[in-house]
């Protein structure tokens, strides 16, 4: 049984691109400009509140000063199956 990803490390890379680096070595970039909808997320369209993502290390997840978080598992999985900047180790 897989055990559920972590994120280690996390960079604002502009926009609404994050590096995201997770416990299993895997290290890629998202675009999270198409999910930031709905009421949580909505104070995240601004760029400057954006930025001020970090990891929870608690959660294993990023987080927002106003409470948003996103999955890491959905996170883990969309670095390995469409990011082109994937890297391992």
């Amino acid at each position: 049984m897989r055990s559920l990803p972590h994120i280690t490390g996390v960079e604002a890379l502009g926009g609404y691109r994050l590096r995201l680096t997770f416990d299993d070595g895997v290290v890629g970039v998202v675009d999270l400009g198409d999910e930031l909808w709905g009421p949580v997320f909505e104070l995240l369209r601004d760029p400057t509140v954006f930025a001020q993502v970090r990891v929870d290390p608690e959660l294993g997840t990023i987080v927002w000063p106003n409470g948003a978080d996103l999955a890491p598992c959905a996170l883990h999985d969309d670095i390995i199956t469409s990011s082109p900047t994937l890297s391992t180790g």
